[in-house]
């Protein structure tokens, strides 16, 4: 890795300088509104990009809302960015203006570590840097995310979006694509495996995708009958309504691995009994409120783990990207024009989206220009 020049790892109020528009929350209790803020000027390993599409994800509503805590506000979330290069420093080999680029969920980390030294910069053991709500190493200030104009990553945490790519559905993969690939692929998901998906949302729907992509036998768990057809579409072999105790039965003790996606306190041990010898259940929602305790003899009589996945490192996820564009996939969207982002998150709440809210940010440069 290049060590970064001394003189862009002091904080300095005066390397603020692009100004950007945005929206931010400026409390938890209040709706996101127009917001305008500073963004540094690109270093010698920075890439500028304007943003054309940034993901919705449940983590924003979250943050916004200050339901996690420790949200720095005022808030600017966004983490499923996908613009194009207009500007890079003098010493970025890696792109040039014009190339369709990817921003996640961070956009730096210590780079010293033995997590960043292995290409899992996500865990960084002294915390990776998140492309909002997080400190900037260079400025000392709060980064701000995607749904504004424009941003300032470094080149490290930039992503190459491949060749013939929607950009709009490539926005999600930056969040909800690699927080399901990854686990995949690390419990080597493949031809031979059953494999569940629990619940299909935002993540869920992805997770069906990459595993069916990946050659697994499927099988979709819903609360919601109604997504049958949805499910089958998107690659599951299977759909069971988890509230059917007879379905959930006939499956006991047959899967490989268990992807579960639902941000909801909910029974464990319902999806735990279905594994099989030495099967693997990994959470990747996110709850407000703890899940029940599993029951310890559900795990340890059958060797069963319960694990947990955040996202991929820089490398994983471009390796998703390319997986995903091998494989034509991208996440099932609804654009949105900026100014609709408070309803999207009542109606994400409310699970009304099919499966992933995208911002179309041409909508806040016409916004910028009118009231110029």
């Amino acid at each position: 890795m290049l060590p970064r020049p001394a003189e862009i790892i002091i904080p300095s109020p005066e390397n603020l300088v692009i100004k950007t528009a945005g929206y931010a929350a400026a409390s938890g209790t209040t709706p996101l509104a127009p917001f305008s803020f500073d963004r540094r000027d690109p270093g010698a390993y920075d890439v500028q990009i304007e943003i054309l599409f940034c993901g919705v994800c449940h983590s924003d509503l979250h943050t916004a809302r200050a339901e996690w805590g420790g949200t720095m506000f005022p808030i600017v979330p966004g983490h499923e960015i996908v613009g194009r290069v207009v500007r890079v420093g003098d010493h970025v080999g890696t792109f040039r203006e014009g190339d369709l680029v990817g921003v996640g969920c961070m956009v730096d980390s210590c780079q010293s570590c033995s997590a960043c030294a292995e290409g899992e910069e996500q865990y960084c053991e002294k915390g990776m840097v998140g492309t909002y709500n997080g400190i900037e190493k260079e400025t000392g200030s709060p980064t701000r995310g995607g749904y504004s104009e424009r941003i300032v990553v470094n080149e490290k945490f930039v992503l190459r979006i491949p060749d013939g790519m929607d950009p709009a559905g490539a926005a999600p993969l930056l969040c909800a694509g690699i927080t399901t690939y990854s686990p995949l692929r690390h419990w080597k998901v493949g031809p031979g495996q059953k494999v569940g998906v629990v619940g299909l949302g935002g993540l869920g729907h992805m997770g069906v995708k990459l595993a069916h992509a990946m050659g697994a036998h499927v099988v979709l768990f819903t609360t919601s009958p109604d997504k049958r057809d949805d499910a089958l579409r998107l690659g599951a072999d299977e759909v069971v309504v988890s509230k059917d105790e007879e379905a959930m039965a006939a499956h006991a003790g047959t899967f490989h691995f268990i992807l579960n996606t639902v941000a909801a306190a909910h029974n464990l041990d319902a999806f735990l009994t279905l594994l099989r010898r030495d099967g693997t259940m990994t959470l990747v929602g996110a709850p407000a409120h703890p899940h029940p305790s599993p029951g310890v003899f559900n795990l340890i009589m059958q060797r069963r783990s319960l694990a947990g996945s955040l996202i991929g490192g820089i490398a994983e996820t471009q390796e998703m990207l390319d997986f995903c564009a091998a494989h034509g996939i991208v996440s099932d969207i609804e654009i949105i024009p900026i100014q609709q982002i408070n309803e999207a998150y009542d109606r994400m709440e409310k699970g009304d989206v099919r499966y992933r809210f995208v911002i179309d940010l041409a909508s806040l440069k016409r916004e910028v220009a009118a009231a110029a």
